[in-house]
């Protein structure tokens, strides 16, 4: 998929609703023209503007923009006013608000590669009250008629079917087996559909706060406290239970707060973390239940005045500089003793590196080399890597068309010089969900690439960043080190602020020539490069081996000292820096020219990343 430069964040119906109050003369007369000012209201008959003043329109003071219909009881701000007028959604009104006001909207180019299912919903009927299912949700887990209802809970066979709907639509659905083997609950979801959060059917539709949970049963319990409620589809923890927020994204801008009424266990509160973090840390709040979740809430006699209470109290995160010691004590022991557990990272593609150099969140990395090198391709083996250990990444290639910088990583993914098209297509598809590319050849505006990088963070998840390179950042001048001093502090704001890392290559200044290995100290450009590093690595090719193996391949007799060079790495991985780490050293790395692959060891062959797919399926 492409990525448009000078994207914008999604709008939220906060940013729509205040800049329409501060045109609410103009937004009246426009919604509402046959109504009339009297004081300091418009006046009108109802919502569609007939004439009358049974509808009033707050025009300045504290509650500007605030209308109430009297006749009807319907009431809320601008936005909703629009949505009613118009008859269309709030997040209809929203897109159609922003381009009235002339205000900027997040755009892609291209189409998402995924196709979805949907449920079919003849195989669902009506739950019975006589049921084994409607007992053990009325009786066990305290649910009402009613509630079942609203959020149209059914059965498919002697299962429970939780149905998602996104309007009228029914995209996904979910199934509990009443009868559990050995005491444990069994759940399954209907295959290939689309993630979808549970529970929008029961939303009333002016809704500008709601709550997020972790469990259907969950949902339908806040629901019966008069709590407005979604539940996640896939659980608490991290990672790829979270996909969900790519495909709702759009549709969560309606909500002017978030609240996070998560499991009150470890996968809960790490699922609020990454949550958090994705959908805005300015309008989400956490609320801490004083049992595990709402259900043992609702079924334990918390009354509604408590559970009010406690969203009352619920908590804005704090700053990200202040920091319990406490809960870094993991990391800690990670970073003393590195063996003890798995790293909060990505690893190079070669064991004998494990343990020694680590990729981390919060971290910036320079990439340095000798024009012609191979550093970027380098670079692209170990993104490779890192994506199939779970990474996303994304991909500002500024010097290389599309198609060079997606077949060689192709290439190197099938470890082989000319995968056929078909395998090609297998390639391609492994990379969807885990490989973005901003789509420019040329300079960039450092600003507008980093709002792409934030969108594609909080749309997709995506946590790895390659800038090649820095010079080709707009704005940046190869003899003014106060733009590239500024430049490298945007950059590092960033990634301190976010959950991701990002990797710059950065050219080298002109050495005497190509058989000293440069190191952090020859990047190109202003110091405040490699200071404001993490992470300092060179890639070197051994060029004086390549030249002696082809002399010899020739018919040339070597001498002894020559030969003995002939059997040195065909290049070396400098590490000069890691802020973060113990290790400083040099890799000695050799070149698979057919795969572009960078090996651990002379005898090593190349790793097939991605299979070919067979019969349909693509195996991993």
């Amino acid at each position: 998929m492409t990525l448009v430069t000078g994207v914008k964040q999604m709008l939220m119906a906060k940013d729509v609703s205040e800049a329409m109050t501060k045109r609410v003369d103009e937004i009246v007369r426009h919604l509402l023209p046959n109504g009339k000012k009297k004081g300091n209201e418009w006046c009108a008959g109802d919502v569609t503007g007939s004439a009358g003043d049974s509808l009033k329109v707050h025009l300045s003071g504290d509650k500007t923009g605030v209308w109430c219909d009297f006749a009807t009881g319907d009431g809320g701000d601008l936005l909703d006013l629009w949505a009613l007028n118009r008859s269309i959604t709030l997040l209809e009104a929203i897109k159609e608000c922003a381009r009235y006001l002339g205000m900027g909207q997040a755009k892609l180019s291209g189409q998402r590669p995924l196709k979805f299912a949907r449920p079919k919903p003849q195989m669902l009927t009506n739950i019975s009250a006589q049921s084994d299912g409607i007992r053990y949700l009325k009786e066990e887990r305290g649910l009402t008629q009613e509630t079942l209802n609203k959020f149209r809970i059914c059965l498919k066979d002697s299962d429970i079917v939780f149905p998602s709907f996104v309007g009228k639509e029914l995209v996904s659905a979910k199934y509990l087996k009443v009868k559990r083997e050995n005491g444990k609950k069994s759940m399954y979801v209907e295959k290939d559909c689309e993630p979808c959060l549970f529970g929008w059917q029961a939303l009333s539709k002016s809704t500008r706060v709601v709550t997020i949970c972790e469990g259907e049963i969950d949902a339908m319990s806040l629901h019966q406290y008069g709590i407005e409620a979604l539940s996640v589809p896939f659980g608490g923890g991290t990672g790829r239970k979270h996909e969900w927020i790519e495909f709702e994204y759009e549709r969560l801008s309606i909500f002017d707060e978030i609240y996070l009424c998560m499991d009150n266990d470890e996968e809960g509160q790490v699922a609020t973390m990454e949550i958090l973090a994705r959908l805005g840390q300015h309008r989400c709040k956490i609320v801490e239940l004083p049992l595990k979740d709402a259900n043992e809430c609702l079924t334990s006699g918390i009354s509604k005045a408590d559970m009010d209470y406690l969203f009352r109290e619920a908590i804005s995160i704090d700053p990200m500089e202040l920091k319990n010691s406490l809960i870094a004590a993991a990391k800690v022991k990670e970073w003393i003793n590195p063996s003890s557990g798995k790293h909060d990272g990505y690893y190079a593609p070669w064991p004998k590196t494990f343990n020694q150099v680590v990729f981390r969140p919060y971290e910036f990395s320079v990439w340095t080399g000798i024009n012609g090198h191979g550093k970027s391709q380098f670079v692209g083996h170990v993104i490779l890597d890192m994506m199939k250990q779970g990474a996303k990444v994304c991909l500002a290639s500024l010097e290389l068309r599309p198609e060079i910088f997606l077949g060689r990583l192709a290439k190197q993914a099938a470890a082989m010089e000319n995968p056929s098209n078909e395998y090609i297509d297998s390639i391609m598809n492994w990379f969807s969900g885990k490989l973005w590319y901003i789509d420019v050849l040329g300079k960039i505006d450092i600003t507008r690439l980093l709002d792409v990088f934030m969108y594609g963070l909080r749309r997709y998840g995506i946590d790895v960043f390659i800038i090649d390179s820095f010079m080709m950042l707009n704005g940046v001048y190869e003899d003014d080190f106060k733009s590239q001093k500024k430049c490298i502090e945007q950059i590092c704001e960033f990634k301190n602020q976010n959950y991701c890392q990002v990797h710059m290559v950065v050219h080298p200044r002109k050495g005497v020539d190509e058989k000293m290995l440069p190191g952090k100290l020859d990047a190109k450009g202003t110091g405040a490069i490699t200071d404001a590093a993490d992470n300092c690595f060179t890639v070197w090719r051994n060029k004086e081996k390549e030249i002696l193996l082809d002399k010899q391949s020739k018919g040339s007799i070597l001498t002894d000292k020559e030969l003995e060079k002939t059997h040195l790495p065909d290049g070396f991985w400098k590490c000069d820096k890691q802020r973060n780490g113990m290790w400083e050293g040099i890799y000695g790395i050799w070149y698979d020219p057919g795969s572009f692959q960078y090996l651990e060891y002379e005898d090593k062959k190349p790793i097939r990343y991605v299979e070919h797919a067979k019969n349909g399926r693509q195996e991993m």
